[in-house]
């Protein structure tokens, strides 16, 4: 009967370190999504500076149309030994005019998102499909004909 008290924690203490290792492993990515130093950034009151300084440099910057630097956020989750899923994201998109100055900063989150799905093995394209005879031979005579046609010399 002592056996069985010594036992009991033991095998509780086993249960619950092996089941603490089957929950969700949280991870954040990118910038650190902090509500009070965004909401440091002024339009009109700072510049490109000012904001470096407040929140360090941007995760990319725009290369067309205005001057836009964004600030991206992710937070991912996932089970042992399976791929990571985004939980939750935001987007922090700070425009600035042509000297400088912030005009606007604008936060977005998950709704802005777009999941892609692979397609399996086989990229879908548009046109006709060609079977394995028609893919094997089909370049049969084209190969080598010049600007004049089929067995024409090239260059006229």
């Amino acid at each position: 009967m002592r056996i069985v008290k010594l036992v009991a924690p033991v095998v509780l203490l086993g249960l619950a370190v092996s089941a603490g290792g089957c929950t969700s492993i949280r991870e954040t990515r990118g910038y650190f999504n902090d509500s009070r130093l965004i909401g440091l950034i002024q339009p009109g009151i700072d510049n490109q500076q000012s904001v470096e300084a407040t929140l360090g440099r941007p995760t990319f910057t725009s290369q067309f149309g205005p001057e836009t630097w964004y600030y991206v956020s992710t937070q991912t989750g996932r089970k042992p030994f399976v791929r990571p899923r985004i939980k939750d994201q935001s987007v922090l998109a700070v425009q600035f005019d042509g000297t400088g100055n912030v005009v606007a900063a604008d936060r977005s989150g998950m709704e802005q998102v777009v999941f892609l799905t692979p397609d399996g093995d086989a990229t879908p394209t548009l046109g006709r499909e060609r079977g394995f005879l028609e893919d094997l031979f089909g370049n049969i005579g084209t190969v080598g004909a010049g600007a004049g046609g089929a067995g024409g010399t090239p260059g006229g």
